[in-house]
């Protein structure tokens, strides 16, 4: 196929135009990788020496593999919330703080809940569903306010991130919540750990490649958000509450269910992103543990436009450019703060290509 599309610059062509998003977000993410080279070039740093360091982060061992796919997990969960909302023209930028009361509640109920002893799973699986639901619940509580006051989505759950990020602050701080107890002056501000049994199991046996169980989720996860947006009537309703809440409402749409569900369901994964970090990975609660991780996946689920397999693509993306660019930090001395710089700008440059693709078509 791709020799028939080289050979054939009309073949080429009409694939290209066939699939215009897909070559838009190629381009994008290049071009701003070339522009990343050329700030480390301009810090003073060699690029040779900064495209090894990233390299090694990224995909360099098994165990850099692993931590970028796990990465890539926590987005793909909080990318697919956010397509789901954005069925119904809803924006959803809470990601980070339904992580954060995804984590809290996780290590709450792994701690206290005394789930340890229990049988088939269910010492890991309980605190996953208590934290999806209490994410969902958060998210849910922007419907609410949507629905009832008016209160603009996107102010109400990001402001409700600032709040369950100083909720986890405040729960590692205080050892009447969830802090360690404090044995000498020395101990960190951060919870116990989670026991054996509630922590995620591992897909290979051998530790040098943690790929943990979460995996599993988000697979399905993904196929499940697949099928609801394109082969479920409460996808058609989304759709339809999106594109004109007036007309829906008329159809017998109940408007602000549909609102409140939704981001009940972008919350819950957001929850459950928040809990396999949790268990999976850190083991421990502590202050900031969420790492912006929230906002990342806003980004991929902007990148996806729409789509689930686009939302797996852009995770994988930022998962190793993540991976990649702390490594950079440590071994080439190039501040992580440049993979940032490369994600906005490839938001940046995805946006104004799209918007002169729409004006080229409209001209046309």
């Amino acid at each position: 196929m791709s020799t028939l599309l080289i050979k054939q610059p009309a073949a080429l062509l009409a694939f290209l135009k066939a699939r215009p998003a897909m070559w838009i977000a190629f381009l994008a993410v290049a071009a701003a990788l070339l522009i990343g080279l050329l700030l480390v070039h301009l810090i003073g740093v060699p690029i040779g020496d900064a495209v090894a360091a990233f390299a090694e982060g990224a995909w360099g061992s098994p165990y850099a593999i692993a931590a970028s796919i796990n990465r890539s997990l926590v987005f793909a969960l909080v990318g697919l919330g956010f397509v789901l909302a954005d069925r119904a023209n809803l924006t959803n930028v809470g990601g980070e703080g339904q992580i954060a009361i995804g984590g809290i509640v996780a290590t709450a109920v792994s701690l206290y809940g005394h789930v340890s002893d229990l049988p088939f799973g269910l010492a890991f699986l309980l605190p996953l569903l208590a934290a999806s639901l209490a994410g969902g619940l958060w998210g849910g509580l922007a419907g609410v306010l949507k629905a009832r006051a008016g209160t603009n989505e996107v102010i109400a759950t990001l402001l409700l991130s600032f709040i369950a990020v100083w909720m986890v602050y405040g729960s590692v701080q205080s050892v009447a919540l969830l802090r360690q107890p404090m044995t000498h002056s020395n101990t960190l501000p951060e919870s116990l750990e989670i026991p054996d049994p509630t922590k995620l199991p591992l897909l290979t046996d051998d530790y040098s490649m943690p790929l943990h169980s979460g995996l599993l989720f988000g697979f399905a996860l993904a196929i499940v958000v697949a099928l609801v947006l394109n082969k479920t009537v409460f996808g058609l309703r989304l759709r339809a509450v999106g594109l004109n809440p007036l007309a829906a409402r008329r159809a017998g749409i109940a408007i602000s269910a549909s609102v409140v569900g939704v981001l009940f369901a972008a919350g819950a994964l957001g929850g459950l992103a928040g809990a396999c970090m949790l268990q999976g990975e850190q083991y421990s609660l502590k202050a900031g543990f969420s790492s912006g991780y929230g906002f990342d996946g806003l980004v991929v689920g902007l990148l996806a436009r729409g789509s689930v397999v686009g939302v797996i693509a852009g995770a994988l993306l930022f998962g190793f450019l993540r991976s990649g660019g702390i490594n950079m930090e440590m071994v080439a001395a190039v501040p992580t703060a440049l993979v940032v710089v490369i994600q906005g700008l490839i938001i940046v440059i995805l946006a104004g290509a799209a918007l002169s693709m729409q004006r080229w078509e409209v001209e046309r």
